[in-house]
């Protein structure tokens, strides 16, 4: 019995909207497929019911657009981050670059100068220049000459100086304006008695300078050449400044001939203990005469030089 021959209630059953638009089952050998058919025309719609079904509030995430390898690097040159540093070395390049132009600009135009022209020009433009460079030649060799002159006119002038200040500290010790010091010896008088006089300690001066003295000190006083001793009341005066016993000479010069000139037999060491004094002469390898004579200056007489 078919579809049609069923109770009034089933044909009164409003059909579904599946049923209604679905075709009837061909019968025979045809219904296995026009059912698949059927199925695969209604599977898409089930699965999209499906997946609303599942998530229905849910938004679709809007996809990021793919960028090309161009777009990428556009992207990441542009906009330029430059820093200050960058931009530093930029303007650096930029001022080398420019003066190279520059530079190249006007060698090419005198190298074009240059070949243009005639073979007279040329000609002249090398002698030109063969003549500037004699003449730098000859002002070079000429300051080198001037040069080497003041050089030694420098040397000269400076050795020169060096011998006038050492000849100036020889000629103030020997004069007494300045201070000396070397090896030599110390000679001590004790006068008990008195018996010491002017001439004996001069006896002893001139003894020192025979054998080699060249700067002599008594008590203080200063003994140059002009140098002269009186006696006084109590004692000796030496160029006007009184002194009085024990008599101390600081003595510098060589001690191995000084100290012999005093004790040879008859000198001054024998003479004085005739006197009953006492004498000490004790050698030093450092003896300072510190006592200073004015200098003065000459009314009349002046350096020949002059």
């Amino acid at each position: 019995m078919s579809s049609q021959d069923e109770t009034p209630e089933n044909s009164e059953t409003s059909p579904s909207p599946e049923a209604a638009q679905a075709p009837e089952t061909p019968k025979g050998s045809d219904a296995p497929e026009a059912s698949e058919n059927r199925l695969r025309k209604e599977l898409p719609e089930e699965v999209q019911a499906q997946e609303d079904t599942e998530s229905p509030d849910t938004e679709a995430e809007p996809r990021k657009p793919v960028l090309t390898g161009r777009q990428r690097l556009v992207k990441g040159l542009w906009p330029p981050r430059v820093s200050r540093a960058q931009f530093i070395v930029a303007l650096l390049l930029f001022g080398l670059g420019f003066g190279l132009a520059v530079q190249v600009a006007s060698n090419s135009d005198s190298d074009g100068a240059l070949r243009g022209a005639r073979q007279e020009d040329l000609v002249r433009i090398l002698d030109e220049l063969d003549d500037r460079t004699q003449r730098l030649e000859e002002e070079k060799q000429g300051l080198e000459d001037q040069r080497t002159e003041l050089e030694n006119s420098s040397d000269q002038a400076e050795e020169a100086r060096k011998q006038t200040v050492e000849k100036e500290k020889q000629l103030g010790i020997l004069a007494g304006t300045v201070a000396a010091q070397g090896p030599g010896i110390t000679l001590t008088i004790e006068d008990e008695k008195g018996t010491v006089e002017a001439d004996m300690l001069l006896d002893a001066i001139q003894e020192l300078r025979a054998a080699g003295a060249e700067a002599i000190q008594v008590n203080g006083v200063r003994v140059v050449a002009g140098t002269y001793l009186t006696d006084v009341s109590g004692g000796v005066a030496v160029d006007g400044n009184k002194i009085s016993a024990p008599y101390r000479f600081k003595v510098i010069g060589k001690p191995q001939d000084l100290e012999p000139a005093l004790n040879i037999p008859g000198g001054v060491v024998q003479t004085l203990e005739k006197e009953q004094a006492t004498v000490t002469v004790e050698r030093s390898d450092k003896i300072i005469v510190d006592a200073l004579r004015p200098a003065k200056r000459p009314d009349y007489a002046r350096s020949s030089s002059q």
